[in-house]
């Protein structure tokens, strides 16, 4: 009995730490991504034919500062200037950068309470989210632009479970089925398909509709989303969670298909990316990955 009683501790040491595992285990989701790296393994060959296939990724610019800029958050292509496009929300300011990090030039923003993402969606017109009032403005920007108004904007609010700042978080624009993608960040993670906006047809009546994918959005084995991207040549989704330091790769049904670590020593990284904000592809396969405060990445799929 005293044997018995003095193993009790001991015991109780040990359910403790599996319990704290256990739990520690569910919020990292360690078992998704357990399953899935083994899913991944299974099915590298198919799956590396068919998409962008991030573990073949390697980084090129690493960690570059930005020089003159603070709080950086968010990435889009413009396909037309062949440059990126960022914010920045202390000031609130609109940046437009080079494909190696250079800016190029700051676009002064007014009427925006906390701009997080912007996004191309045609020559000349953007979307950016506002993520404290959890709305979307349509803008344009052309050559001589330096001051966008909200005011003046086109403009959409949605309620997304009002809780301070955990709103609009990343977006993406899908051109073929003209849906603009919305990540809220966590609390719960969630990405919304919004058709409808931003309003192009003048002449026709507006048609809004707001669309969810509980299934896509449960197989994301992130803690949060801090950006998206989408791929126009393989219509693929890219998922940038911060906390989890991870870029997802999403197929057409939603399915994660491969990976791409920001911790150091990964693809080439020297260290880990500290806060991840922002996540962009030029249509050949390059990304773009910016970092607060100000830091500018870029990776580049590497011959097998």
């Amino acid at each position: 009995m005293r044997r018995l009683l003095s193993l009790n501790p001991w015991l109780c040491l040990l359910l403790f730490v599996l319990l704290a595992s256990s739990l520690l285990a569910q919020q990292y989701r360690l078992f998704e991504r357990g399953w899935f790296a083994l899913q991944a393994w299974q099915n590298s060959e198919a799956w590396s034919e068919r998409s962008l296939w991030l573990g073949d990724y390697q980084v090129v610019i690493d960690a570059r500062p930005i020089e003159g800029i603070r709080d950086v958050s968010a990435l889009t292509y413009d396909p037309d200037r062949k440059s990126l496009f960022s914010v920045a929300n202390k000031p609130a300011r609109v940046l437009e950068l080079s494909l190696e990090g250079e800016l190029l030039r700051i676009i002064d923003l007014q009427g925006f309470g906390d701009p997080e993402a912007i996004e191309y969606i045609a020559p000349g017109v953007f979307v950016i989210a506002d993520e404290r009032e959890q709305r979307l403005v349509k803008v344009r920007i052309d050559d001589n632009t330096r001051v966008l108004d909200a005011a003046h904007a086109q403009q959409l609010s949605l309620g997304m479970g009002l809780n301070g700042n955990k709103g609009f978080e990343g977006l993406a624009y899908d051109p073929a089925r003209q849906r603009l993608l919305v990540a809220k960040e966590r609390d719960p993670v969630r990405i919304f398909e919004v058709l409808g906006f931003p309003h192009t047809a003048d002449d026709k009546p507006l048609t809004l509709q707001i669309n969810t994918d509980p299934k896509r959005d449960s197989r994301l084995f992130v803690r949060d989303v801090s950006s998206l991207d989408f791929d126009d040549v393989t219509g693929h989704l890219l998922v940038l969670s911060d906390e989890s330091r991870l870029v997802i790769e999403l197929d057409s049904d939603g399915k994660p298909i491969s990976t791409l670590s920001l911790l150091a020593g990964q693809h080439g990284l020297q260290r880990s990316v500290p806060q991840a904000e922002g996540l962009a592809s030029d249509g050949r396969g390059n990304l773009y990955l910016i970092s607060e405060p100000n830091l500018f990445y870029s990776f580049r799929k590497s011959v097998r």
